[in-house]
Order: C-alpha cells, then sequence, then structure tokens
C-alpha cells in the first residue's frame, strides 16, 4: 500500500490514463489528474482527490496541477504522463505543422510536467515517473508515425533522464502498450498478437503501479513492453 503518497497523472480522462489513477487511488495513493475534457477532474472527485481541467501541452494547466497537488498534500511521489492522439498520415505526407504537433502531444507532453516536479521529488529525496508510449516505439509502424518517431526520443529522454537523477532516488521508465482496449478492436489487430486479444487497460494500470511501488525501486531508465508478445526485438 502507498497510503499518504500523492500520484499526479495527465490526460487521466479517460483509457489507460484513467486506469492508472483508478488503480493508484486503490492502492492508496491520493491522486490529482489532469485532462482537457473535464472527465480527468470528475475521476479525481471521484476517486477523493483533485483535479484541472487543461492541456499536457500548457506548462500553465501543468502548473494549476502540481499547484494544486502542493496545497493540498505538501508533497508528490509519482507522476504518470499519458497522452491523447496526435497527427497520421502516410509518412512523407505528413506536414511540418503535424510533426511538430506529434512532438507536442507524444514527447513533450512528459517533458513539460517532468521539468514541474523534479525538483519537488528532489527535495524529497525520492520519487518515480511513468511514461505511457508505445509499442510501436522500437518496431515503428506507418500506421503511427509520429507516435513512434516522438516516442522513440522519449525513450532517449528517459534514459538521459534516469542516469542523471538516479543517485537522488528518482526513478523514469516507460510502459509500452501494444492494442489495448481502449482503442477500436479490429480482427486483424487481435490476429497479429500471439496471446490472441487485446490487452486491457487496467493491465496497463497493473503494470504502472509496480514500476512505481518500491519493488521497482531498482528498475529506472527502461522501456517495459505489455503487448501480449507482437514485439519481436531484443
Amino acid at each position: 500500500m502507498s497510503e499518504g503518497k500523492v500520484a499526479l497523472i495527465t490526460a487521466g480522462g479517460s483509457g489507460m490514463g484513467a486506469a492508472a489513477a483508478r488503480r493508484l487511488a486503490a492502492d492508496g495513493y491520493r491522486v490529482a489528474v489532469l485532462s482537457s475534457s473535464g472527465k480527468g477532474e470528475a475521476l479525481a472527485n471521484e476517486l477523493g482527490g483533485v483535479g484541472v481541467t487543461g492541456s499536457n501541452q500548457s506548462n500553465d494547466d501543468l502548473k494549476r496541477l502540481v499547484d494544486l497537488a502542493m496545497e493540498r498534500w505538501g508533497r508528490i511521489d509519482a507522476l504518470v504522463n499519458s497522452a491523447g492522439h496526435g497527427p497520421r498520415a502516410p509518412i512523407l505526407e505528413i506536414s511540418d505543422e503535424d510533426w511538430h504537433k506529434g512532438m507536442e502531444v507524444y514527447f513533450l507532453s512528459a517533458v513539460r510536467p517532468t521539468r514541474l516536479v523534479t525538483p519537488i521529488m528532489e527535495a524529497q529525496r525520492g520519487g518515480a515517473i511513468v511514461n505511457i508510449s508505445t509499442a510501436w516505439a522500437f518496431e515503428p509502424s506507418p500506421m503511427f508515425p509520429t507516435s513512434a518517431v516522438a516516442r522513440a526520443g522519449l525513450a532517449s529522454f528517459t534514459k538521459i533522464f534516469a542516469d542523471t537523477y538516479a543517485a537522488k532516488n528518482i526513478r523514469m521508465n516507460n510502459v509500452l502498450p501494444g492494442w489495448i482496449d481502449s482503442l477500436p478492436a479490429t480482427d486483424e489487430r487481435r490476429d497479429s498478437v500471439p496471446m490472441g486479444r487485446y490487452g486491457t487497460s487496467e493491465e496497463i494500470a497493473a503494470t504502472i503501479a509496480f514500476l512505481l511501488s518500491e519493488g521497482a525501486g531498482y528498475i529506472t531508465g527502461q522501456n517495459i513492453r505489455v503487448d501480449g508478445g507482437i514485439a519481436r526485438s531484443v
């Protein structure tokens, strides 16, 4: 149990972000949730936490979330960086503007809150961050070009961050989901998975909860695939 600990979840109004908020609350965390739809704020209230309706592409909105958590509880122990959906198109039909948007959605959305919480975690002498990435970060698919490119960069950022802050007991890892039930289901996608099924948002949330826990205290800078065996590379 993590009674007394505080977790921030961005893009937490639905899907894997919302499942992570529910799981962490069940594990004893006090939760602060950000989402642009208002669903995150409602979920946070339901879970006895606090919420902000805003964007993880806005430093001001993220600061509101951090400040609210600090005013309420005086600490931040965990950060879960979730994300929405970026542009998709054939690789050479993606405009400069859409490439930049992909970086905003999939990469900078994790960098911004990390900047805000890291000094707090340093002062506390510890903390843990999990970024929800994608199984296609290292085996890129033409279906998700901006996601794959930006999240390959996120993997590099994560390793540099982990190396920099490990001695201060601040950890960062990435979870790499495959086909998850928060996405539309198709037979073709399901048949591509060795386990023969979509994963669940709750399974991703359970992995996140583990990576934030003391049991994962020696794990940092890693990319953990949760994809039913679809990835082949080592």
